[in-house]
């Protein structure tokens, strides 16, 4: 689909309106409102991201380097696009760094303009140019898989308590033991996955111990769920999911630094650190395998390769190691929601039996045979 003929007139003649800018396109999402334009640093925008700036209703796209790089197939710069938003590459760090936030620019063309005068000029995005580029992109993984491969170990030579070492937890409120928790990254489907979990009677009956890795806390009150746990660095943590009643872990890195810790400690939040190698991800996921959990389930997370270049070469090899030494009860969150949906539960089939002893009981009540029968069957026992 090509942008729409209003808004390739609109982009032709030019627009002004207001910009965020964020180098972290997941704390710029929030602050975003319909119209604005999102300026963002961020090379190989991910489907996450681009799904959430266009739920966010932005008018445009900025972007200080390259949204598809074609290193492999990310999907953020076609989803953009599709969705009939311009997207301006290549501005440049320092253009970048000079826009002011909240400031109103006019965009005309590929070019970017404040105060009335020429600001700096970009490359815009042609979807017919991304789809070839992401053809190409797609052929270009072999070569990413080889680096995948030697920096998993690399990173696990330099690295290996990460598998061998357990992690050292403060007390932890929730016992894990026997239980199955569902851990949830505001992430790919997220919405979908915990919509279908939740509808197919999966949490209702297991009542799973709930997890929230950062975001993954507000998707789980976004469909009527409170965390039992928060995990991360709190930076896209809202204050309604702060507030509540979940125990905070803030990730801290080897050696102790936790920069989530000053957010929570200005809004007088008490919290625990949990200190780790890895993403937030892993530390969940580590806590409950730990915890002799009876299962894992995954939802939001990266599952195919792509998804997991999305995350960026340390990122990639930490979680893959992690999925590695808790798969012996890691599932997604898909394959429990098709298989939990297939089964009779116990509550149904009993409801059943139930409704069908009512049936009788009525037929017995207003059939004057059967209520005969029933009358001389209770005489001969009598007698």
């Amino acid at each position: 689909m090509r942008l729409r003929r209003k808004d390739e007139e609109r982009y032709r003649k030019g627009f002004q309106a207001a910009v965020r800018v964020d180098r972290r396109t997941k704390n710029l999402i929030p602050r975003l409102r319909a119209g604005e334009i999102a300026a963002v640093h961020h090379e190989d925008i991910d489907r996450v991201a681009a799904e959430g700036l266009i739920a966010a209703g932005v008018s445009a796209v900025f972007n200080a380097t390259q949204s598809l790089t074609g290193k492999y197939p990310a999907q953020g710069a076609l989803l953009l696009l599709r969705a009939g938003i311009p997207v301006i590459d290549e501005i440049g760090v320092s253009a970048f760094n000079r826009l002011r936030d909240g400031s109103v620019v006019s965009v005309e063309g590929n070019e970017i303009r404040a105060d009335g005068t020429a600001f700096c000029r970009g490359k815009r995005l042609d979807l017919s140019d991304i789809e070839i580029r992401l053809e190409a992109a797609r052929e270009a993984v072999s070569g990413q898989l080889g680096e995948f491969a030697t920096n998993t170990l690399q990173y696990l030579a330099n690295e290996p308590e990460l598998i061998t070492e357990d992690l050292e937890l403060p007390t932890v409120r929730t016992t894990f033991a026997q239980r199955q928790v569902l851990v949830v990254v505001r992430g790919i489907d997220y919405r979908e996955d915990l919509g279908t979990l939740k509808r197919s009677g999966y949490v209702s009956e297991m009542r799973p111990i709930l997890i929230g890795v950062d975001g993954g806390a507000d998707a789980l009150l976004e469909v009527g769920l409170k965390p039992d746990l928060i995990v991360g660095d709190f930076d896209s943590v809202s204050r309604e999911a702060l507030d509540s009643g979940a125990q905070l872990f803030v990730h801290a890195y080897p050696g102790g630094e936790a920069p989530g810790s000053s957010r929570l400690e200005r809004l007088g939040f008490h919290y625990d650190v949990v200190e780790g190698m890895g993403t937030s991800e892993d530390i969940a996921m580590r806590m409950a395998f730990e915890g002799s959990a009876e299962l894992i389930v995954l939802v939001g997370s990266h599952t195919s390769m792509a998804e997991f270049f999305d995350k960026g070469r340390r990122g990639m090899a930490s979680t893959f190691l992690t999925r590695m030494k808790v798969s012996s009860i890691l599932v997604d969150a898909k394959g429990v929601g098709r298989l939990y949906r297939t089964q009779v539960r116990k509550r149904d089939l009993a409801l059943l039996v139930l409704s069908a002893l009512f049936t009788l009981g009525v037929i017995a009540v207003v059939t004057e045979p059967v209520r005969l029968l029933l009358r001389t069957l209770w005489l001969n026992l009598g007698m």
